[in-house]
């Protein structure tokens, strides 16, 4: 039922719109269109001298004396409607609620024990927190709200790392007084949350576009990484204030922002470089991949290259394991160390180095007994089996012995190991004319030119690949081509960027 006040209400608006029943819903949300023609008509007749209308008039009930003094009750005493018709005797909760609306109605109303704020009631209650000069837990009761909810709305409207509490201008003489001076407040409130907004997307932007960890403090970021975050939020704030808040200088900022412009000119040698990296079986550092850059025609420094590399997570995987070792005791007499560390070479067959590495997988243990040359580094000979036994390093020896010509007879070099002083090898030793040099007990660095072959191998094969599936004979397989590739492709920075086998071809030693 609508109340003659209301109803008066809907029939001038109807008059005034041209009678229009669409435009006096839209204006006021009621009535229907049946419902307002039916109005009007009995507005006509009652200005004739009828009393139609009479039922429609109802005397109040309730003084206008009463209604707010049960409104200032409610307000008072926690905004509950129950306990304030409880206290006072009058009237319903519902028609309570109509009068706040009509006395009040900026008053928040609890429904069902919870008290619904609107969108600019919680905007005041957060302004108020962010500029208070008194404990939060007052603004919180000023409002009707915990200080929980407070905190809850700030967060929501500001962001997660907005700060609690702005720099509120304090005055000397009290709050501003009359017009101008609130509206000098509301400017201010508005420039302090646009700044909190900007806070938080600096905040966001250094983890989403800089990559940091949540927490990290953007003011310590580089200029570069300043100068990206600046172009990403320009958008949205101004530059000077970003510049501000981040602590750079305009001439810093256009100055990384033009080195930023000038790294696409590496774009391609980027795209090169990652594309030789991964063709190297992705175990080439930066000075190598700088030497096949040169190949390609490309000419940049080695610091752009190992940048660009490190800046595209180009790195060579590494692990370290347990060494094998091959020692079982002195079982015969040891020969003395006739390198003694140096290990370098005039020409080949000079000098051999040799020793026994293991690789462990799932599916076995596999170990390798290679013969290097100290000229280049040529892997002279190679064998490897499932047990690191005599005829792993007898068989190694001949097929390297088969290499020489009648007039060559180089010493070869290994550690203290069984494998090496056992018969067999010493005969194979005397009848090929080698002569035999060991390091001291325990002592890698007496034999570390194959040790670092071994390192070399096994950080660029064996470690950081998936070895699950691969088996016994596939381990073989793969050390077998990545011993080709080392002789024949791999490049050494100290052959001048070449591999063993083109070293050899370049100096006219094989055809």
């Amino acid at each position: 039922m609508y109340s003659y006040e209301e109803r008066i209400k809907a029939v001038e608006s109807y008059v005034k719109s041209g009678f229009s029943p669409k435009a006096v819903f839209n204006a006021l949300g009621y009535p229907s269109k049946n419902s307002v023609k039916t109005w009007y008509l009995e507005y006509l007749e009652e200005l004739d001298g009828g009393s139609r209308h009479d039922r429609y008039r109802r005397v109040a009930r309730y003084t206008l004396e009463q209604r707010r003094t049960a409104v200032d009750y409610y307000n008072e005493h926690g905004k509950s409607r129950a306990e304030t018709v409880k206290e006072l005797g009058y009237p319903a909760a519902g028609t309570l609620a109509k009068w706040i609306l009509e006395i009040a109605p900026n008053t928040a109303i609890r429904r069902r024990g919870r008290v619904r704020f609107s969108l600019e009631e919680k905007q005041d209650a957060v302004m108020a927190l962010c500029l208070r000069r008194e404990s939060a837990e007052n603004v919180a009761v000023a409002f009707g709200v915990t200080r929980e909810a407070l905190y809850k709305w700030r967060n929501a409207l500001l962001g997660e790392g907005a700060s609690s509490r702005m720099n509120a201008r304090r005055w000397d003489a009290g709050p501003p007084d009359g017009e101008d001076g609130l509206e000098s407040e509301v400017e201010s409130l508005k420039q302090q949350i646009r700044c909190l907004r900007m806070e938080r997307d600096i905040l966001e932007g250094t983890v989403e576009i800089v990559k940091k960890d949540p927490g990290a403090d953007p003011k310590n970021l580089t200029n570069t990484e300043k100068t990206l975050l600046i172009d990403a939020l320009k958008i949205a704030h101004r530059l000077v204030d970003l510049r501000e808040y981040l602590a750079i200088s305009k001439s810093s900022y256009f100055y990384c922002r033009l080195a930023l412009r000038r790294e696409s000119k590496y774009a391609e040698a980027r795209v090169l470089i990652t594309r030789l990296f991964d063709e190297s079986g992705r175990c080439y550092g930066y000075r190598r991949v700088h030497s096949l850059l040169g190949r390609e025609g490309v000419r940049i420094s080695e610091k752009v290259v190992r940048r660009i590399m490190s800046e595209e997570g180009l790195v060579v995987p590494g692990k370290r394991r347990r060494a094998y070792s091959s020692y079982r005791g002195e079982t015969t007499p040891a020969p003395e160390n006739l390198l003694k560390r140096d290990f370098h070479a005039d020409a080949p067959n000079l000098k051999w180095l040799t020793d026994i590495t293991e690789f462990r997988i799932p599916a076995g243990t596999v170990y390798l007994s290679p013969v290097i040359d100290c000229f280049d580094g040529l892997v002279v000979s190679w064998t490897a089996g499932t047990s690191p036994s005599a005829d792993l390093v007898n068989g190694m020896l001949d097929l390297a012995a088969e290499t020489l010509r009648w007039d060559e007879r180089p010493v070869i070099h290994s550690d203290r190991g069984c494998h090496y002083r056992w018969p067999g090898w010493i005969e194979r030793i005397e009848k090929a004319g080698l002569t035999r040099s060991m390091s001291k007990k325990g002592c890698s660095p007496d034999n570390s030119a194959c040790e670092g072959f071994f390192g070399r191998l096994k950080n660029e094969m064996f470690y950081g690949r998936p070895w699950k599936d691969v088996s016994v004979d596939g381990l073989m397989d793969a050390l077998e081509t990545y011993i080709h590739w080392y002789n024949e492709a791999r490049i050494k920075m100290s052959l001048g960027g070449l591999s063993p086998l083109e070293y050899r071809k370049s100096l006219g030693l094989i055809a």
